[in-house]
């Protein structure tokens, strides 16, 4: 048999639509993780790069956390987690974040350095405050970009959640566990599908929030 097959068998295989163990309940489990962490590492990254971005202070230091946050092995930092922290929902989350911060970080931080100055200075010109100014003249202008670091770190967590299967939760890392462990190999490929699936509808949700959230002036200039 070959991919097409297998992911053929798994998706027409009614049992796996149903239960605890069906489609649904799985993708489901895996948005959580991926919305939990995406959430989180938005919280630490968009204040930091909006602030540092503004004052335009930090730029190599955020680098160098960047390229720290990306050579760090996910897998192993979760390895670490789980035997610093036990089992729990926390150790899956601290690693995910990890991966998710850098992206959203540097790229808030570029978007708002690349902010046309003319608009910020007549801001200045006219009193805003500079929260003001951050929040209501650049991060408009920046949006495009930042919502571009959002999309990227969404489609690495939704690609890295499978891990969370490794410490006994679920999400479509499910699938593929369980079928390496029972040689299973149509869950494999139905379990990699899934995957591959989310994230090409987590890049479409994007565009389309972009669509919607950036004003049509602000994509021609982007």
């Amino acid at each position: 048999m070959n991919v097409i097959d297998f992911a053929h068998a798994f998706f027409a295989d009614g049992a796996h639509w149903h239960g605890y163990d069906g489609i649904p309940v799985r993708v489901t489990e895996h948005v959580r993780y991926t919305l939990e962490a995406l959430a989180l590492a938005a919280v630490i990254g968009l204040p930091v790069g909006l602030v540092t971005g503004h004052y335009g202070r930090g730029g190599n230091v955020l680098a160098l956390i960047a390229t720290a946050g990306r050579a760090l092995p996910t897998f192993g930092l979760l390895v670490l987690m789980t035997m610093l922290l036990g089992f729990g929902m926390l150790p899956v989350m601290i690693p995910l974040v990890v991966l998710a911060v850098p992206p959203i970080l540097v790229t808030t931080y570029e978007a708002v350095r690349s902010v046309d100055p003319s608009p910020v200075d007549a801001a200045r010109g006219m009193g805003m405050r500079e929260q003001d100014i951050m929040l209501r003249v650049e991060l408009p202008h920046a949006l495009p970009l930042v919502l571009g670091g959002l999309r990227t770190a969404a489609v690495q967590i939704v690609s890295t959640a499978t891990i969370a299967a490794y410490v006994g939760f679920g999400g479509l890392g499910r699938y593929i566990v369980d079928g390496l462990y029972q040689r299973d190999y149509e869950k494999v490929v139905g379990g990699a599908g899934l995957v591959a699936g989310l994230a090409l509808v987590t890049l479409a949700l994007f565009w389309a929030a972009g669509r919607v959230a950036v004003s049509p002036g602000v994509r021609r200039t982007a």
